[in-house]
């Protein structure tokens, strides 16, 4: 029976890969991997990562990767201030971007495939960063399932299950396979809530509102909003 291995980082697009594949019974997923490398909101990661483990009932790993904090100086590690508005171009981007981490992160469960005979390598790419982000397109995804074939030995393909769907598309397949959204944490800062202002939280409100998700605004961010 195949296996899997699945990248979490306790937001919205690991957690609904994680519920929307596990029904699948292709992929068997086994271990979730949450990777703390400094950033603000890493005991929130953690924290809502192994709560998503718990409930579909997966191990859960934390790998620390300290020396990638002294090499990042963008805002999600450095004293800068989280921004404000949508990364839609290379330079806001910028912002909040941390050196090579999706293909390091998959090239670390690349090892934990070799080492527990994993067939895939889970990851919550969509179809709204991949417009900004190129580690989240489909010629990234392909391109790491093709170095995997010279790099391992077991040959594990890369999976992004949600990857042609934008943050609407993804809260509603997670309405209706039960995902719990309540084990969410997209936030780019620290705290008991949800900032609310940063664009990460300010796309997943939006998906929110789209899809009549009221409830969810009030448990991520104490917000009545109906």
């Amino acid at each position: 029976m195949n296996k899997s291995v699945i990248l979490l980082s306790g937001g919205l697009d690991s957690l609904v890969a994680l519920g929307y594949s596990n029904r699948l019974s292709k992929y068997n997923i086994e271990l979730g991997l949450t990777f703390d490398y400094g950033q603000k909101s890493a005991m929130q990661e953690i924290e809502y990562s192994k709560k998503a483990a718990d409930f579909y009932n997966i191990r859960h790993k934390v790998i620390k990767l300290d020396w990638l904090k002294d090499i990042t100086h963008t805002s999600l590690v450095s004293d800068a201030d989280i921004p404000e508005k949508d990364l839609n171009s290379v330079k806001s981007a910028a912002q909040v971007w941390v050196p090579n981490r999706n293909s390091l992160f998959l090239n670390i469960a690349a090892c934990f495939c070799d080492s527990y005979g994993y067939d895939f390598i889970l990851y919550g790419a969509n179809k709204d960063e991949g417009k900004t982000f190129l580690d989240n397109t489909e010629e990234f995804r392909a391109s790491l399932t093709e170095v995997f074939k010279t790099s391992t030995l077991v040959h594990p393909q890369v999976v992004a299950p949600l990857i042609n769907y934008g943050k609407d598309d993804i809260v509603k397949i997670a309405v209706e396979n039960n995902i719990p959204l309540e084990y969410v944490w997209s936030c780019y800062t620290s705290g008991e809530k949800h900032c609310g202002k940063c664009e990460s939280c300010r796309h997943l409100k939006r998906a929110l509102i789209n899809n009549n998700c009221y409830k969810y605004i009030n448990i991520l961010f104490g917000e009545n909003e109906n």
